[in-house]
């Protein structure tokens, strides 16, 4: 059973700020994740460019991409620990006002020329710097999130700031890959800058931390143990910490080398690959804005990320044995979209049920574990993927992947269970 917690809504009175401002301070988060998401799940869609551009291997390609995610899994958990301890505020205008600043330098020194190629080094450095840089929106952006809504109303919230993950892989998937194909890694980067700005502009704008309230009403013994401990010493948030990380594998597999995948294996155009992804994308959005107000409304956290930790293994395993079988193009399309979807409906859900556990006020520091554990798999899974594929073929991919699907199945705590 969920934990209900009778928490009232921190509503900026000391500022003027009203109930529904924490409306807006939902979209300074959506907004923030956009920006970075574009980056860093965009970047990803224009692999094939990247190759060419940079004069890069697979193997080459695999340590570009995973950069960016090692950068951040090295800064989440540090920048988680700041937002709790410094504020919500600071530490996103900080990370956005940064990372535009890195996409300046890289548009003005790390983009491929006729005269000149940026070396894989330097490439890797930059990606790397933008990771440990957006490290800090994630969890700041959360746990103002955690402090401004309710419980039976997170769900819902946690779940629309999560969309802003396919939404901006969404628009750096329509975006990116025709930008690199037309005009070169100099405007996708200074694109990417722009956005980053206008993120930060509309934290500095909106994002306040709501006053101080007294200490809430608990229901149940666990948060309230959950909120007095460290979440570092929590074994069940480390399960949940886990479980996440290992789940968003198979989701970077689709991310990174889906392009590629159809490029190289389903000979896709450009077309077909941007309309995929977006596809992709769309469909993650869609699902997670579902998945939040379902669960708010049946608190079924548990179970819902349970089933859909399941989907997610049988997705994998249709989408390996359609590619074995060599299908056609449309086929393999839609495989590869229903299994982008299938895992990916389930994050705001899961973050949720995180952020509860380890209690409002030490959000940030749970968030940060678990994106630490995210990123790691984004770092690893671009790597691994080219081995992969050099010793078996792209239905090994997908099953590896759906195999990682279901070893975090039992690390997600069952329904009822604390």
């Amino acid at each position: 059973m969920q934990t209900q917690c009778a928490i009232p809504l921190a509503a900026g009175v000391g500022r003027g700020l009203g109930a529904s401002h924490r409306w807006k301070v939902l979209g300074v988060g959506v907004a923030a994740n956009v920006s970075f998401s574009a980056a860093i799940a965009g970047i990803p869609t224009t692999a094939v460019w990247l190759r060419a551009d940079y004069h890069l291997g697979n193997s080459a390609l695999g340590l570009a991409l995973g950069a960016m995610g090692l950068g951040v899994a090295i800064s989440e958990l540090p920048w988680g620990v700041a937002t709790d301890r410094w504020g919500d505020r600071p530490i996103l205008l900080t990370g956005l006002a940064t990372v535009a600043a890195a996409f300046l330098a890289m548009m003005l020194l790390v983009v491929p020329s006729a005269a000149s190629v940026p070396s894989l080094l330097w490439l890797v450095l930059s990606m790397c710097g933008v990771g440990l840089l957006g490290g800090s929106v994630n969890g700041s952006s959360g746990r103002a999130i955690m402090r401004w809504f309710q419980e039976g109303e997170r769900g819902l919230a946690m779940s629309i700031r999560q969309t802003a993950v396919p939404l901006g892989g969404g628009l750096g998937a329509l975006i990116l890959p025709w930008l690199a194909s037309t005009g070169g890694f100099r405007l996708v980067y200074g694109v990417l800058a722009a956005m980053c700005t206008a993120g930060g502009w509309l934290a500095w704008r909106w994002l306040h931390e709501p006053p101080e309230t007294p200490a809430p009403a608990v229901s149940a013994s666990n948060v309230a143990v959950a909120a007095a401990v460290s979440p570092l010493r929590d074994a069940m948030i480390w399960r949940v910490v886990l479980g996440i990380g290992i789940l968003c594998i198979p989701q970077f597999a689709v991310l990174t080398f889906a392009t590629v995948f159809l490029h190289d294996f389903a000979h896709v155009g450009l077309p077909g690959i941007t309309a995929t992804m977006v596809a992709v994308q769309l469909g993650a959005m869609i699902m997670r804005v579902w998945s939040g107000r379902f669960t708010d409304k049946h608190g079924n956290r548990r179970a819902y990320t349970k089933v859909s930790t399941l989907i997610a293994v049988g997705a994998f395993i249709v989408l390996a044995v359609g590619t074995g079988y060599g299908l056609a193009e449309g086929w393999l399309i839609g495989f590869i979209v229903f299994a982008g979807i299938c895992v990916s409906a389930w994050h705001g859900v899961a973050y949720t049920e995180l952020a509860t556990l380890s209690g409002k006020d030490r959000a940030g520091t749970a968030l940060g574990m678990t994106n630490t554990a995210v990123y790691v798999g984004l770092f690893v899974t671009p790597l691994s993927i080219p081995h992969l594929l050099a010793a078996g073929s792209w239905g090994v991919v997908w099953l590896v992947a759906a195999a990682c699907a279901l070893v975090a199945y039992p690390l997600f705590p069952k329904p009822g269970k604390s």
